[in-house]
């Protein structure tokens, strides 16, 4: 009797859970090849750069992957369903990001991948979730990967090319529209130069000179030399991330080029800063507002939320935030939003609802995805700072 007492419960207790969560959760869930287990947690799967030549860029969003998992598990998860997170290290090196990305969705069955800290690592990814059919956020910049519109796709930050129109209107405004282009070999800095190498005649930019550096230089002073020789150029703008652009800051500094200087947001971090020393005093880039929440004028809609993130961030970790991180936050945001309004983790149709995002507030701006758009921001949603005694300073965009 005791026995069949405990059954008894088990058995009321089983369905009373049945009667109370969507059917599409408890039942077992299939992709093209996948068997995926009856369970109802949504599982999400996430590789980024934690370690490695990318590493201040990876690590921000590992913690706030899993500081934001956490919190939302505290709260009830999803559907009071809870959110498990697989989370790995690429090194940065994209055959590593195929790697993991395909065991993720193989051996721990998962419903979604967030990462792909950098371009490079993102597109070794894309194949794979394209054949698996599981929706795929990146967290890297270049337009190339989604554009054209892949239907699995997404990705949280700006483009390269809204990158390039932004610095482009500054120099406009400026007149200083003959300028030269120092771009990394790297997946990230190649992109953003054809971007903007495309993107110049329409702007009324001269794209009079270009060197290139590699992700290993530790010395780029010739090509800056060279940069210095060249007659008539009135700005220079790097293309690249991570520490080469603060080795190439560093060097314009030393060889004295002595003209306006402008990075990517792929420098978007007090980190870069913190490398490029005294030489990023000046230094403007397009970044997030994320990096200036504090600046924002009370009625900024954004304000709240990026508030809200920054003093989490810091006070998990005790570092200061960076854009890098703040795509992390809006990738798994979309996702968690995505999965509540289906009332389900089935693959295709969290596909489908991040698609149908509409004014979601995050830190990168205000996301409405489309069919045909799978980033959701315009060109508003960056805004265009400058370093000023170790600092941002957010500038204004009439006559700056």
């Amino acid at each position: 009797m005791p026995a069949f007492r405990r059954f008894c419960a088990a058995a009321s207790a089983w369905t009373g859970r049945v009667a109370v969560a969507t059917v599409a959760v408890i039942l077992a869930l299939v992709t093209p090849g996948t068997v995926r287990p009856a369970v109802a947690e949504l599982r999400i799967g996430a590789v980024v750069s934690a370690t490695g030549p990318a590493e201040y860029l990876g690590d921000p969003e590992k913690r706030t992957l899993e500081i934001y998992v956490e919190a939302l598990n505290a709260a009830g998860g999803v559907g009071g369903e809870p959110i498990r997170l697989m989370l790995h290290d690429d090194g940065g090196d994209p055959e590593t990001a195929r790697r993991l990305a395909a065991r993720l969705i193989a051996d721990d069955k998962v419903s979604v991948v967030i990462g792909g800290t950098t371009t490079a690592t993102s597109l070794a990814m894309v194949p794979v979730i394209e054949a698996a059919q599981v929706p795929f956020v990146s967290l890297a910049g270049a337009a190339q990967i989604v554009e054209p519109v892949r239907k699995w796709v997404f990705k949280t930050p700006h483009t390269d090319r809204m990158a390039c129109e932004k610095i482009f209107a500054d120099l406009v405004r400026r007149r200083l529209t003959t300028i030269a282009i120092v771009s990394g070999t790297d997946a990230f800095g190649r992109a953003m130069r054809d971007q903007c190498v495309k993107l110049a005649p329409a702007m009324g930019i001269t794209i009079a000179h270009e060197e290139t550096y590699g992700p290993a230089d530790t010395d780029v002073t010739a090509q800056l030399g060279a940069v210095k020789r060249k007659s008539g150029l009135k700005a220079v703008v790097v293309a690249g991330h991570g520490q080469g652009p603060a080795i190439v800051t560093r060097a314009y500094r030393q060889v004295g080029v002595g003209l306006p200087l402008y990075q990517s947001h792929g420098v978007a971090s007090k980190q870069f800063i913190a490398l490029a020393g005294p030489a990023a005093e000046g230094v403007r880039l397009p970044a997030a507002a994320l990096l200036v929440a504090d600046k924002l004028p009370d009625g900024d809609p954004q304000k709240p939320v990026l508030r809200a993130y920054a003093d989490t961030f810091r006070q998990k970790t005790g570092q200061p935030v960076s854009a890098f991180g703040g795509h992390a936050y809006d990738g798994l945001m979309l996702v968690v939003e995505a999965a509540k309004r289906a009332g389900s983790i089935e693959p295709a149709r969290l596909r489908d609802e991040i698609e149908r995002t509409r004014g979601h507030i995050g830190t990168g701006g205000v996301v409405t995805m489309s069919p045909t758009d799978h980033t959701g921001l315009d060109l508003s949603a960056l805004r265009l700072l400058e370093i000023r005694k170790g600092d941002w300073v957010l500038l204004s965009e009439q006559g700056s």
